[in-house]
């Protein structure tokens, strides 16, 4: 429902954001679902089971044995009491919820319910001890016991689904181990791991799980992460390297320093990100449960209305007006409407937490369904984000010789083209002698009695060697850095190199576009290596030499042009972009997502999760609109029938509850199907 922040009372804080509920009921099935949820599932059985009871006392028992005694006790009695015992013990909580809106000034789905199954007890009472107080006598007992277990088994399963959404992140929690292995004063400790403090050196020996977040110290291993980015082969692990909190330790001893602690681990990180995407109104819900606070007081005017014309114009008896009263706030009651977009939301979210695809608020998932411009950062999205080898070509020497001239000189430079040099090179290298760094230039030195040169045209042309200009032409348009390779006064070769596009970067950009959406690049490369790229991947439009912070201007641009614009980018650097755009999108994100400004992350360094959570986004979207189609027709179509507009066709309250709780089951069932959802894209 709607809550007036400003009125209600019921508020509490968690991981530093405030929570406001419309009454005690909620408050506390927020704080304890589990404890709730066990509540509402005895409460439930216990309200169905006396209201089964109250159905053969009243119909099967005189039929079958012609009597309205029950050893003694007339069954008016019987049913009193049990009606009693539903309506004021498995009813409590509506009563509760009831006086806690209207000490807010507000209206809610526990005031319908109340004052319906109230209506009904109370004059079914009033016939019980007071014959013919009324011209006819019917009793509801049937309807208000019924009335009530229908209400909170729909209730029951709304919590079923809020359950088995957060239910598999949840599980992650338990993956973290009781203890942890402590290195203090020369020996080991067992721990307690909520005790464990930044800065402790833990000990992880084969087989054990990882106690929290750390830099590896001293050891070499391989580490299970499966459970944090799905890969299924283990990651070598070494010093310098992050580990995570619950991932598995495979094969050697590992000495880690804990960095991230608590709450700060990934794995509470990810627990708190569903939370809130869970419990963050949308604007759609924000909308729905606006009407449903104006809806209620409508509803309980438009049931008096009904009880005076068909009491006083019509002249029908009180027990006819009565049960139009009662069927119109039961049939009313907008469970099925507070809960249509909330359950998608929940399922959505928990979906794709379980994908590996981190959403920080429904309103997120709504947006994706607008998205017409997915703009990606180049270097370390759409790229590997380093310099690789792509060509070598021979030209007064063999490839491999020009290889092995480059990688000797190259392995003692620290520029990032020296090493991608170096990494392609085979060992065992040749000694140089003489080597000079020539800054802005490349490397020179004496190589087996020959001066040798690797480095940029500038530095070649600088001692008097010529180069083939086509050659270097036809790599430079391909987007590629060309090092020149030369030796005893002339090119012994050239070799290209270029930050290559990731293994999945163009299925991605196909696969974007295929949807409709237009998919640009921003990258601070000059021109032709942006033009190089960008015709590689496929996408639409490229913007090339783009400052770092020119990117969020561009994206502000963008949207002034009237696109609804996601933003792709690797985390932290892109963070005022991210933040720009309508969506942020940050990828390859899982140990540092404390620091994402995205609305979205992606845990897994995988492109082809970008498509995935559009999709999730649009589906997700789609169950919340199939839900409030189902919740509003319901309604407009029942509310009449209810108020008597069939007559002489009279809705049974306990019809209408029947049908008030089929509309909720129906919006859960559609959302559980949800968490069924599987990506196109494995």
């Amino acid at each position: 429902m709607y809550v007036d922040e400003s009125k209600t009372p019921f508020k509490t804080v968690r991981r530093g954001r405030t929570y406001y509920f419309c009454s005690k009921t909620c408050l506390e099935t927020f704080l304890q679902p589990e404890r709730e949820f066990r509540m509402l599932k005895i409460l439930t059985s216990f309200s169905i089971l006396m209201g089964l009871l109250v159905v053969f006392f009243d119909h099967a028992y005189p039929v079958l044995f012609g009597k309205h005694e029950f050893f003694g006790i007339d069954v008016e009695i019987i049913l009193f009491t049990v009606a009693t015992l539903v309506q004021f013990i498995a009813g409590y909580r509506f009563y509760r919820g009831a006086l806690d809106a209207v000490k807010a000034r507000q209206a809610n789905m526990d005031l319908l319910i109340a004052v319906g199954t109230s209506a009904a007890w109370l004059y079914s009472t009033i016939v019980v001890f007071k014959p013919g107080f009324f011209e006819q006598g019917v009793l509801y007992f049937m309807e208000s016991t019924l009335i009530i277990g229908l209400i909170l088994l729909g209730r029951m399963l709304e919590q079923l689904v809020k359950n088995r959404a957060s239910e598999a992140v949840e599980k992650l929690l338990d993956l973290q181990p009781s203890m942890a292995r402590v290195l203090k004063n020369g020996g080991e400790a067992e721990v307690p791991t909520e005790k464990v403090e930044a800065g402790n050196i833990i000990l992880v020996k084969a087989g054990e799980r990882i106690p929290v977040d750390g830099v590896v110290l001293e050891g070499f291993s391989y580490v299970d992460q499966s459970m944090l980015t799905g890969e299924s082969m283990p990651v070598e692990k070494r010093n310098g390297d992050e580990v995570v909190g619950g991932t598995v330790n495979k094969s050697g001893v590992l000495k880690i320093r804990a960095t991230r602690v608590g709450e700060e681990t990934v794995l509470s990180q990810i627990v708190r990100l569903v939370e809130e995407a869970v419990l963050t109104k949308s604007k759609m819900q924000s909308l729905a449960d606006k009407a449903a606070s104006y809806f209620v007081p409508i509803v309980i005017l438009v049931s008096i209305i009904a009880f005076a014309y068909w009491y006083y114009v019509a002249s029908q008896p009180l027990h006819v007006a009565l049960t139009i009263l009662i069927s119109v706030l039961i049939i009313a009651c907008p469970c099925a409407l507070g809960i249509a977009t909330p359950a998608a939301i929940t399922m959505g979210a928990g979906r794709g937490a379980r994908l590996g695809i981190l959403i920080k608020g429904g309103e997120q998932l709504e947006k994706t369904r607008r998205i017409d411009t997915v703009v990606f950062d180049k270097t370390g999205t759409l790229t590997v984000g380093e310099p690789k080898v792509t060509d070598i070509i021979g030209v007064n020497a063999s490839r491999e010789e020009v290889l092995k001239i480059a990688g000797s000189l190259e392995r003692f430079s620290e520029h990032p083209l020296a090493k991608a040099i170096v990494k392609a090179s085979p060992p065992p290298f040749k000694e140089p002698e003489n080597l000079e760094i020539l800054p802005g230039m490349g490397v020179k030195a004496l190589l087996e009695n020959s001066v040798v040169l690797v480095g940029n045209r500038l530095l070649v042309e600088s001692h008097g060697i010529g180069v083939d200009e086509n050659m270097l032409r036809g790599l430079q348009e391909e987007g590629k850095t060309v090092v020149i390779v030369a030796s005893n006064n002339r090119v012994a070769g050239l070799i290209g190199l270029m930050d290559t596009p990731k293994a999945d970067a163009a299925e991605t950009v196909r696969r974007l576009r295929e949807m409709g959406l237009r998919v640009t690049m921003l990258t601070g490369d000059n021109r032709r290596t942006a033009e190089a790229i960008a015709k590689m991947l496929g996408v639409d439009e490229f913007i090339p030499e783009v400052l770092p912070q020119d990117k969020a201007r561009i994206i502000q641009e963008l949207r002034a042009q009237g696109r609804t614009v996601a933003m792709v980018g690797d985390g932290v650097n892109d963070a005022p972009a991210l933040a720009a755009a309508d969506i942020g999108i940050a990828i390859g994100s899982g140990t540092d997502i404390a620091k994402e400004t995205g609305g979205i992350i992606l845990v897994k360094d995988r492109l082809l999760d970008v498509v995935n959570a559009v999709e999730l986004g649009k589906k997700t979207v789609s169950k919340i609109r199939q839900n409030l189609f189902w919740a509003f027709i319901y309604n407009i179509v029942l509310i009449p029938v209810a108020a008597g507009i069939l007559y002489p066709f009279l809705l049974n309250p306990v019809i209408a509850a029947a049908a008030m709780a089929l509309s909720s089951v129906s919006v859960t069932v559609n959302s559980i199907l949800l968490g069924r959802w599987r990506p196109r894209i494995g």
